[in-house]
């Protein structure tokens, strides 16, 4: 976990993580030089970061390779006039590609900005000034801002748990994703992502509002998003929260919404090919650590073809 540290402490973290930003550096760099809008600052830009470092080159190189040969495979999905979405895999590469250099990009600001975060792919837990405790899941940053009236966290990107110390006089409040969630004393998480369910209270309970209005959420519910309004629905929070265990549980869900999930723990992204096979169920419990061994038991179990094109691109489904 790291704060304010710097480039030199977010290099370390990369690196310990076996993740190079390289490579999305690159990535970015193959989609913006195959835009139809790029331009000659583009280009000088483009030829100053490579020249800067062997490695730039070398990733670039790797990026674009895979690019090209995406390029030669042939669109798996039929033709008709209203298709307005990528006409081959070389499309979809870019977006992929694009995508996860932006939220890489994106991710760096976040941290910045926190007082704790957790890279791709971990967990990290801490406990704040007042004795509560914290657990940050993939991908996530807070910032604290504790005052004598308020001990208050701001959730910039991911999801967290809270293990809250009661103190009545100052109360515990979290904001994120359009949430503020207000705390004495309890156990609940809130994810900023724009997730369905993006609240739910383990112990105790939490007040709830937002612009589609205000709600209280006891222990063993969670909050459901759905037209304007907050809704509250009985939920299996711990096994939502298992993830802090490194555990990532599912029952009955359909294969799409899995791998979304997964995406979350990893680099990259997991593009499903085939909607039907998005639509079979899967329940079962994974490594939140080791995505690749998910995808592995998926594609033994549900008969699913699994394609890695690079560290960056994973295909489900794939007919080519």
């Amino acid at each position: 976990m790291a704060g304010r540290d710097g480039t030199e402490a977010e290099a370390a973290d990369e690196a310990e993580g076996g993740e190079d930003p390289v490579e999305y550096e690159a990535a970015a760099w193959v989609a913006r030089l195959s835009s139809s809008d790029v331009t000659d600052a583009d280009h000088r830009a483009f030829e100053t970061w490579r020249r800067a470092d062997p490695a730039h080159a070398a990733a670039y190189a790797e990026m674009d390779a895979l690019w090209r040969r995406l390029g030669h495979l042939p669109d798996p999905r039929p033709r008709t006039a209203s298709n307005k979405t990528p006409k081959s895999l070389a499309g979809l590469a870019a977006v992929t590609l694009l995508a996860s250099a932006l939220a890489y990009e994106a991710g760096l600001l976040d941290r910045l900005r926190a007082d704790l975060w957790s890279g791709v792919g971990t967990i990290e837990h801490a406990t704040l000034p007042d004795g509560s405790r914290v657990d940050l899941n993939t991908d996530t940053a807070i910032a604290v801002r504790f005052t004598q009236g308020e001990r208050g966290i701001a959730l910039l990107r991911g999801e967290a748990s809270f293990d809250v110390v009661p103190d009545s006089s100052r109360p515990f409040v979290v904001r994120g994703g359009g949430l503020s969630v207000r705390a004495v004393g309890t156990r609940f998480f809130l994810r900023a992502d724009g997730a369905d369910s993006p609240v739910g209270v383990a112990e105790g309970r939490v007040d709830v509002s937002g612009e589609s209005g205000r709600v209280v959420v006891s222990a063993g519910e969670e909050i459901r998003i759905g037209g304007d309004a907050l809704h509250v629905a009985a939920a299996d929070v711990e096994r939502a929260t298992a993830w802090r265990d490194g555990r990532l549980i599912f029952s009955g869900k359909p294969l799409a919404a899995v791998l979304a999930e997964l995406n979350r723990y990893r680099r990259g992204r997991i593009v499903l090919l085939d909607r039907g096979l998005g639509e079979r169920r899967v329940t079962g419990a994974f490594d939140a650590r080791n995505t690749d061994d998910a995808l592995d038991v998926i594609a033994a179990t549900m008969s699913a073809r699994i394609r890695r094109l690079s560290p960056l691109l994973v295909l489900v489904g794939s007919p080519v």
